[in-house]
């Protein structure tokens, strides 16, 4: 190479640094809309991925169904099935027996109630009131093969793509009947749910007590928000989180647990609820008065004002949140804010007192319990569950040698 091309060369190489880019409004937006379309690519590959393997499955299920294998090939045919999966796809997870099992026992779950009821399973989803995003919907049928979706038709509901296997899994062996098993589905689409988020949801009971709160919603918020209201207010919140020194204790000592936590205070009431504050304060008259906790709610679009009581519900109760409720109308709603929602949270309450006091009160406005609030002095210190521990271990110890003695 000659110097003068080594010259070039060396005059070629050189470090970029920050000063030697021009970034502007210009370049910041094309570079955002560049992200944006990665991450809608990574979207669409997930979802292609995940809806065609569910496809499969739906379909692999329905062929052991429909053929009736153990009834024509043999009660093993499944494990059969299995083997021969497995060594034509040995680098591929899911084919064991008892996922293919799960496969067929999901067909099971949702074309034996369609039949039943002489329906199509999609349309049994969407009587069932399951929360579906319309967007996403469409991006799965674009996704999926148009020759697939023929071949199943509407027995595969496009919805099922854009939730998981395990979670399929875990909903159909959990869920008590088809309407549960679909408000679950649409939680998991919704709320875009963990495995772990899933289970929780199983364990909080959350379809008994979804939508259940006593209110007069129906009656002062307008049709679809009265709706939406009722689907985001529990019947019943866990506080299972929160932790107070002792028993009996005031409502200040349980504000403090709860909000000393507001990540989980924040799962516990649900999505897309936003923390403003704990006794937040009003002045009007020159009085000071202070709301037990204020949120606002993003897909509702409203605050609600809430109340913690420590004992069980009282008429008067709902006529001081009434006047929070308007309070917070008149002092912080936006003109394109939703109206303001009171919840009351009790200990307990008898639904005839409830039902009766909001006679005569305009706000919107539900009453909820609350329970599993733990006392410190009841939980195990560290040095306890350390003899704890021990203990077992040791008692395993002891078991595994009389369990050898045994056998010897």
């Amino acid at each position: 190479m000659d110097k003068k091309n080594k010259d070039l060369e060396i005059s070629d190489s050189r470090m970029v640094k920050s000063h030697d880019v021009k970034l502007d409004a210009e370049y910041a937006e094309w570079i955002a809309e560049v992200k944006h379309r990665y991450r809608s690519a990574q979207v669409k590959a997930a979802i292609k991925v995940n809806g065609e393997k569910l496809l499969f499955n739906w379909q692999l299920g329905r062929d052991l169904v429909q053929k009736k294998a153990e009834e024509h090939w043999g009660a093993g045919v499944v494990e059969q099935v299995s083997l021969d999966l497995r060594r034509a796809f040995p680098n591929e997870d899911g084919f064991s027996t008892r996922n293919l099992r799960y496969m067929k026992q999901w067909y099971l779950f949702y074309t034996t109630e369609a039949a039943r009821l002489q329906r199509p399973v999609a349309e049994i989803m969407h009587q069932a009131g399951a929360e579906m995003e319309k967007g996403k919907l469409h991006q799965v049928g674009a996704e999926l093969s148009e020759e697939k979706i023929h071949q199943v038709g509407e027995e595969f509901p496009l919805p099922f793509a854009l939730v998981p296997w395990r979670h399929h899994v875990e909903i159909i062996t959990k869920s008590k009947s088809i309407d549960e098993a679909l408000f679950y589905v649409g939680k998991t689409i919704e709320q875009g749910l963990s495995r772990v988020a899933l289970i929780n949801c199983f364990k909080a009971h959350l379809y008994e007590h979804q939508g259940k709160i006593i209110n007069n919603f129906s009656t002062y918020l307008p049709e679809p928000q009265s709706h939406l209201v009722q689907e985001v207010l529990k019947e019943n919140y866990d506080f299972g989180f929160a932790a107070v020194d002792h028993e009996p204790f005031e409502e200040r000592e349980l504000e403090e647990a709860l909000t000393s936590d507001v990540t989980n205070l924040l799962l516990e009431m649900g999505t897309g609820f936003a923390f403003m504050g704990r006794q937040k304060e009003i002045i009007v008259g020159g009085r000071s008065r202070k709301i037990d906790l204020l949120f606002y709610h993003v897909r509702l679009r409203c605050y609600i004002a809430c109340e913690i009581k420590v004992k069980p519900f009282e008429p008067e109760f709902t006529g001081k949140l009434n006047y929070y409720v308007s309070a917070v109308d008149e002092l912080l709603k936006a003109p394109d804010d939703n109206p303001t929602i009171g919840l009351l949270i009790c200990s307990d309450m008898d639904k005839t007192d409830v039902q009766w006091s909001f006679r005569g009160i305009t706000t919107p406005m539900g009453v909820a319990t609350y329970n599993n609030i733990r006392i410190k002095d009841m939980l195990p210190t560290q040095e306890q569950l350390k003899e704890r521990m021990e203990l077992l271990q040791k008692e395993l110890r002891a078991t595994k040698r009389l369990m050898k003695k045994a056998s010897e």
